[in-house]
């Protein structure tokens, strides 16, 4: 875990992880803290030509919401999930609670996204988490096979590289941990 980067997306290719690989990625995701036994997150299966279907879709969504766009955006939209071999929706899927709030159940979600991750980078693959604004837009979320309750927590897209991973900076522990100091005072 302590190796864990980021794959920048160009450097993510063929071959994708096996079915087996998935189901074992899967089952490692699906092992995450969840009050209340809820399951409030799904996955979603992005792979062989769907990925380019949605890109099309999505292009013409940025183009009915921006106005006409240049060629090099609109073919950006265009391979959005086909940049990589596999890119895995994790979906938060809130449930009615009377106990457990839909933040709690959000970062449930997030969890099952981390283990994911950790779960393909451990099997050899690299991988990254995106959003995007198709996520926040209601029109994309029903494109990428969400219903109307349901958020994205973010897109895992996977693969095979073969380029060393740089590290980046990471926050100096004494600037994000402290001892307990009494209630915060203004």
């Amino acid at each position: 875990m302590l190796a864990r980067r980021s794959t920048p997306l160009k450097d993510l290719a063929e071959p994708a992880p096996t079915d087996k690989e998935i189901e074992t990625m899967l089952t490692a995701a699906s092992r995450v803290p969840d009050h209340g036994r809820l399951t409030p997150w799904r996955f979603i299966l992005y792979r062989g030509d769907v990925r380019r279907q949605i890109g099309e879709a999505l292009a013409a969504r940025a183009i009915e919401r921006e106005g006409a766009l240049p060629e090099p955006r609109i073919e950006q939209e265009r391979t959005r999930f086909s940049r990589a071999p596999l890119v895995i929706g994790v979906v938060s899927v809130p449930k009615e609670s009377p106990t457990i709030p839909e933040w709690e159940m959000f970062l449930s979600g997030g969890m099952a996204a981390m283990n994911l991750m950790i779960a393909a980078n451990a099997l050899g693959y690299g991988t990254n988490l995106i959003t995007n604004w198709y996520s926040d837009d209601a029109e994309g979320r029903r494109i990428l096979g969400l219903a109307p309750r349901e958020r994205v927590v973010g897109f895992v897209h996977i693969g095979s590289y073969d380029v060393e991973l740089q590290e980046r900076p990471r926050p100096e522990l004494k600037t994000i941990v402290s001892d307990y100091a009494g209630p915060w005072e203004a």
